[in-house]
């Protein structure tokens, strides 16, 4: 049986154990919860991709082992800063709630899990399938150390995956895709008082940042998620006020739906660049080369159907509880695109407080924990698989 006093203690031994990414340290955070664990009865491993950069995974065997379902939140969370008016890692408790750096993100869910688990083996519950239980470090600076090697160097293997990093009871069934790159214009340096002599690469990027603005309309729609967008996130460019810039750069986030691809919209983009720098070079008569562009980051949009096991059975354990679940989207990129690459299908859910992530004086509502850790053992229980 779920125990929320012991949920409390947990919770609160977690927030006091400084994860902060960066400067990145898993190592404590990991000690504990493989001890927690181990005191249990589970198996538990540690991979470590560099120094004190711990990622923790532990089994808890089931009657047949021919299946297996990951479970998995992560360890670290953001850097503090200082506008915090209670001591970031004191996990106090006002009125309910539960104050402290990770309380939402994502030590809340972790300690659900934790709870969870407890509760399946005190209990004598057998689950028809392996349980894997993965806490991962540097979830919040990309995971590059974390859950992506674990994935790629097939370490972690599973036939379903649960990410527990969310708010609220919601149940993220797709997200937007992203794409992060760097755009360099090249344009002609003269004299600020005779810019006809130039060509103004900020005025060259200026176009084509309007564009791409008119260019990117709502070609599809889906019911969890707005429509596509584009974000000019920096631009610099020039030299000083009173030359002609001869270069401007920018950089551009995009997200799109799920059935858009980003190899489209780099053919557009290039399209959109190609088109101005032949204007300019025509009006200039001075011939010039095509913008460079740069890519930073490409990561696929995502999409399971509402009718799979996984949404099904957490939307089963929610409703069991008297609990309405909230099905929903991410606008922002999550760790279930990750699942995609290796045809592991995947959700996300959670029970921290929304709007509290990332946030000082961060809390979760300690009701919402207890809530979600009975939760996961219904699920769990009753889970079968696709």
């Amino acid at each position: 049986m779920v125990n929320k006093k012991r949920l409390i203690k947990t919770i609160q031994k977690l927030i006091s154990l400084d994860s902060q990414n960066p400067p990145g340290d898993e190592s404590k955070i990991a000690d504990f919860v493989g001890k927690y664990l181990k005191a249990l009865g589970l198996k538990v491993k540690t991979y470590t991709f560099k120094n004190k950069r711990v990622n923790l995974i532990a089994t808890l065997a089931g009657r047949n082992s021919k299946k297996s379902l990951l479970i998995t939140p992560h360890l670290d969370t953001v850097p503090a800063g200082k506008s915090w008016k209670t001591p970031a890692l004191a996990a106090k408790i006002i009125g309910g709630k539960i104050y402290g750096l990770g309380a939402t993100d994502c030590k809340g869910n972790l300690a659900s899990g934790m709870e969870a688990i407890q509760s399946l083996v005190e209990d004598k519950i057998k689950l028809n399938y392996d349980l894997i239980f993965a806490a991962t470090a540097d979830e919040e600076s990309g995971s590059d150390l974390g859950l992506l090697p674990l994935l790629e160097r097939k370490i972690l293997k599973a036939d379903a995956a649960l990410v527990l990093d969310a708010d609220d009871f919601e149940i993220v069934i797709t997200q937007k895709g992203l794409l992060h790159l760097k755009v360099r214009i090249q344009g002609k340096k003269a004299h600020g008082a005779y810019p006809w002599l130039g060509i103004n690469a900020i005025d060259i990027a200026a176009k084509i940042i309007v564009d791409l603005k008119k260019q990117n309309k709502i070609c599809a729609k889906n019911k969890y998620l707005h429509g596509p967008t584009v974000n000019v996130g920096t631009i610099k460019g020039g030299d000083k006020v009173n030359v002609v810039s001869d270069w401007c750069e920018f950089e551009l986030d995009f997200r799109f739906l799920p059935g858009a691809s980003s190899k489209i919209l780099l053919q557009d983009l290039k399209k959109t660049i190609a088109k101005h720098v032949k204007n300019f070079s025509r009006l200039s008569g001075i011939p010039l080369k095509a913008g460079k562009i740069e890519i930073q980051g490409i990561q696929a949009p995502y999409y399971i159907s509402p009718d799979h096991s996984l949404v099904s059975g957490l939307v089963q354990a929610m409703q069991n509880l008297k609990i309405k679940p909230r099905i929903s989207g991410s606008e922002g990129a999550t760790v279930i695109t990750f699942f995609k690459d290796r045809n592991i299908p995947a959700i996300a859910t959670g029970f921290g407080t929304e709007g509290c992530a990332h946030i000082a004086d961060e809390y979760a509502n300690l009701d919402n924990l207890y809530q979600g850790s009975k939760v996961l053992v219904e699920f769990l229980k009753n889970y079968k698989f696709n």
